[in-house]
């Protein structure tokens, strides 16, 4: 989908500057006077300051809600595999809800990234229908199983009392990050807002097109500020879908949780 908004973009700017570009070859010269030039100069230069600044803030919050939702996603990865190693300590009657966090950990990364191998785990449940990216009944029952098993756990001395009480605490630290990657992955830009930071660029373009005579280099120059305002547009949108596109967050933090929790 993302590649889908990196051409329409380049499509876009492409048909404002050349649109542009046709109606500068049919206007009469005197449209062109000096007086003419300055007025349409001033109005592009405040337009092209203002989304300059726009892109600017957008391509920088774009970055920062993929770092955050790349965060997350590491530290949740942490904190299963610390899970795991807890109710591991805690001893051997915790083998079933450990096997039980494994399923989970395989399906995880299985829906989330559907185009890698998808890890195997004997009992993992079907991640065919499962979305990508938001709350998933069958995960959320699997993580309620686990908890439910925590909590009753009946320690016989004081030591295992010590474990079970730390892993309720990592459980409930496991519950907020799962928390955190949802909503990181409902985060970004609104099609509203692209669609107009959008608007205001075809009308750069368009006004570049008017301004640019008819000569090779000229036209060279306005292909390239094309490409490359459309590519910045590509990073933006492709940035606010942290589990896909070239940006995408990888499942190597998962995997690598779950291969610890497999050992």
């Amino acid at each position: 989908m993302e590649i889908l908004y990196g051409l329409g973009f380049l499509m876009l700017f492409s048909l404002s500057a050349v649109s542009g570009v046709v109606l500068r070859a049919r206007l009469h010269e005197a449209h062109f006077s000096k007086d003419n030039m300055d007025a349409v100069s001033l109005g592009t230069g405040l337009l092209v300051t203002f989304a300059a600044l726009v892109l600017s803030l957008q391509l920088s919050s774009a970055r920062s809600t993929f770092d955050v939702a790349n965060r997350d996603r590491s530290l949740y990865a942490a904190k299963l595999a610390r899970l795991d190693e807890c109710l591991r300590n805690l001893g051997p009657e915790m083998g079933a809800t450990r096997e039980r966090l494994r399923q989970y950990t395989a399906a995880v990364i299985a829906s989330t990234w559907p185009h890698e191998v998808a890890p195997v785990v004997d009992g993992m449940p079907d991640v065919q229908h499962m979305a990508v990216s938001g709350e998933d009944a069958t995960l959320k029952a699997i993580m309620n199983e686990v908890g439910v098993s925590i909590d009753s756990v009946a320690p016989a001395d004081t030591a295992h009392v010590n474990m079970a009480a730390r892993c309720r605490l990592n459980f409930t630290m496991v519950e907020e990050s799962r928390w955190l990657v949802i909503e990181d992955s409902d985060r970004g830009a609104s099609n509203s807002y692209t669609g107009i930071v959008s608007f205001w660029l075809a009308l750069v373009f368009f006004s570049f097109g008017l301004r640019v005579p008819r000569r090779t280099l000229s036209v060279m120059a306005l292909a390239i500020s094309v490409v490359a305002v459309a590519s910045v547009m590509f990073v933006i949108v492709d940035l606010n879908f942290p589990y896909g596109g070239i940006f995408g967050i990888k499942s190597s933090a998962m995997r690598d949780a779950l291969a610890d929790m497999s050992r």
